[in-house]
């Protein structure tokens, strides 16, 4: 006769298994999704400004053929600004993919450095507190950094006296991120997309907390991608 608690260890390790797979999966798929992301932003983005930029060269060169000059100062003046910004464009799409300043200094310095920049640029005071983070796994770090780089934008815009940025321990070895404002209410969903886009990422959960006196984002990543 079969022993009832080697049935349910068996059931348990069964289990295991499948969560584990199951995680597998979810990290594929969300990689998976993270490169078409990445994709669609260069052709959208970079590829289409770029081609903008060679047909108003090509316009620049016709009118220097039939000395047309002012014309042709005029295209190429806005061929110019338009080849800064897709540069800085470029430069965006690399700092989400690698936070250079994360990479360099570390967590804590990385995300001072990020909210000191914000306070002077918006005339706000930003608290932050996230030493617990770094104690997470890299993976989580990245996300958390740009998570919080993208809410501080949002919070910044509602224009708030203060900003706050918590990192601190969650349920079941996980870990939870807070940016919290005191800034006007608003209704809207803006930009909570892509915050939700970034954590799903890691099989991360986003709530948001408007009430009359500011907004809360909350972040929190299960204990498996955190600390692993």
């Amino acid at each position: 006769m079969t022993d009832p608690p080697f049935e349910r260890r068996q059931g348990e390790r069964r289990k295991e298994e499948r969560d584990r797979i199951r995680q597998f999966e979810q990290r594929i798929e969300a990689e998976q999704d993270e490169r078409r992301r990445l994709a669609l932003q260069l052709h959208d983005g970079a590829v289409q400004s770029l081609a903008g930029i060679a047909l108003m060269l090509d316009a620049v060169d016709h009118a220097i053929e039939e000395e047309r000059n002012d014309e042709a100062r005029r295209v190429l003046a806005s061929a110019v600004a338009q080849h800064r910004a897709t540069i800085q464009s470029l430069r965006d799409l690399s700092f989400n993919i690698e936070p250079v300043a994360l990479r360099d200094q570390g967590f804590e310095p990385a995300v001072r450095e990020l909210a000191d920049r914000v306070g002077l640029d918006r005339d706000v005071r930003v608290d932050v507190d996230v030493a617990s983070a770094e104690a997470l796994a890299e993976r989580a770090q990245v996300t958390f950094y740009q998570l919080i780089r993208v809410a501080l934008d949002r919070a910044a815009g509602r224009k708030p006296a203060r900003i706050s940025i918590t990192v601190d321990d969650a349920e079941d070895d996980g870990a939870r991120l807070t940016v919290t404002d005191d800034g006007r209410p608003e209704r809207r969903q803006d930009g909570i997309e892509e915050l939700v886009e970034r954590a799903r990422h890691l099989s991360g959960t986003v709530s948001v907390d408007r009430g009359d006196f500011g907004t809360t984002i909350t972040v929190v990543l299960p204990g498996y991608v955190a600390r692993s």
